[in-house]
């Protein structure tokens, strides 16, 4: 993963709801020389923060035999493109899982006021290699200080 585009995970309930935050800096790598004078966050970059919380939530939940790959997306909305140097929390929640795939729904909001959305997101099932290599990426990704073993 090139970026990683939430900063921790707040709070985590398996099977059910992820939460996280993400500080969009005006030092951000992708605004580097792609924004003259007004850097602006991309709208798929809240579409990706978003999907990569909720992946984290289907491979925690899966006790990291699966990850996700996100397959569909629909309903999605995006505010006006906004100018770097906020902090918003992204919240997703799965509606349904199996071992094949994930159903999933996702928001993004910036002092309450809701900044994206998805309102369906599909994952279809990919078996993890290394689980203990999971396990370990996402503790260091997720600032995360629980793990399954408590």
């Amino acid at each position: 993963m090139r970026f990683i585009l939430y900063d921790r995970i707040t709070s985590l309930v398996p099977g059910e709801s992820i939460t996280g935050v993400k500080k969009f800096s005006l030092t951000e790598e992708f605004l580097r020389k792609h924004y003259g004078k007004k850097p602006l966050v991309p709208g798929v970059m809240y579409i990706e923060a978003m999907a990569q919380l909720l992946g984290w939530l289907i491979i925690y939940t899966h006790d990291f035999r699966f990850h996700g790959v996100m397959s569909l997306i629909e309903d999605v909305t995006l505010a006006p493109a906004l100018r770097s140097g906020f902090s918003a929390e992204i919240s997703a929640r799965l509606i349904s899982t199996s071992d094949t795939d994930s159903l999933g729904t996702a928001r993004m909001t910036v002092d309450g006021r809701e900044i994206a959305s998805m309102g369906r997101i599909i994952y279809v099932h990919k078996q993890i290699v290394s689980t203990e290599l999971m396990r370990g990426l996402f503790r260091y990704y997720g600032g995360w200080p629980q793990s399954k073993e408590g």
